[in-house]
């Protein structure tokens, strides 16, 4: 009669066990594409601003943003899709259309004025939307919204990245890198 009673105890605990556990391993880690994401040259999009440079031109040199639908306003050429792009190529896309009929050679420089903001949720002292750092590490952000709070997993985050222009999200440790426009998801530990 004990040892039937054990069994359920046992049984009961193991029902409730299980799901927790099989909830832990319901994670993805980060797909390779992650990783080669950081090592590639940085892509721009909606939220980025740039300071854009056409020698000798002062009425065209100034700083611009990448709208929400993914393109520059610049004077005289219009609409210059910037979605997607590096920073040499839309320098070399932005020379182009001035060279038709507007500007002889023009001598095209971009640098990036203030990246897309990066997004800190979970278990933080204040999620919010921050300012995103060329070099900047997840253990950065998370510094940056003020720290774990007491009960965050401090080991790994979820992170969720727009890679060639498909949404994805994988486990990563802390110490990797941040790209513009991420989303970094704190969670709180089991035990």
């Amino acid at each position: 009669m004990a040892f039937a009673t054990i069994n359920k105890g046992m049984l009961l605990a193991l029902a409730l066990v299980v799901p927790a556990v099989a909830g832990c391993s319901g994670y993805r880690p980060a797909p390779k594409a992650f990783h080669e994401a950081t090592i590639q040259p940085y892509r721009l999009d909606s939220g980025d601003r740039l300071r854009i440079t056409v020698f000798e031109q002062a009425g065209l040199s100034n700083t611009y943003s990448i709208d929400q639908a993914g393109y520059v306003a610049f004077p005289l050429i219009g609409a210059v899709p910037a979605r997607g792009q590096t920073i040499q190529e839309l320098e070399s896309i932005i020379a182009t259309k001035l060279r038709q009929g507007y500007l002889r050679d023009p001598d095209v420089s971009i640098e990036v004025d203030r990246y897309r903001a990066i997004y800190v949720m979970g278990e933080v002292g204040q999620a919010g939307q921050y300012s995103y750092v060329a070099g900047m590490t997840i253990q950065n952000a998370i510094a940056l919204a003020g720290g774990f709070s007491p009960r965050a997993n401090q080991g790994d985050v979820d992170v969720t990245r727009k890679i060639n222009g498909k949404i994805l999200t994988g486990r990563v440790s802390i110490s990797d890198p941040v790209l513009a426009g991420d989303t970094i998801y704190v969670r709180e530990r089991l035990f």
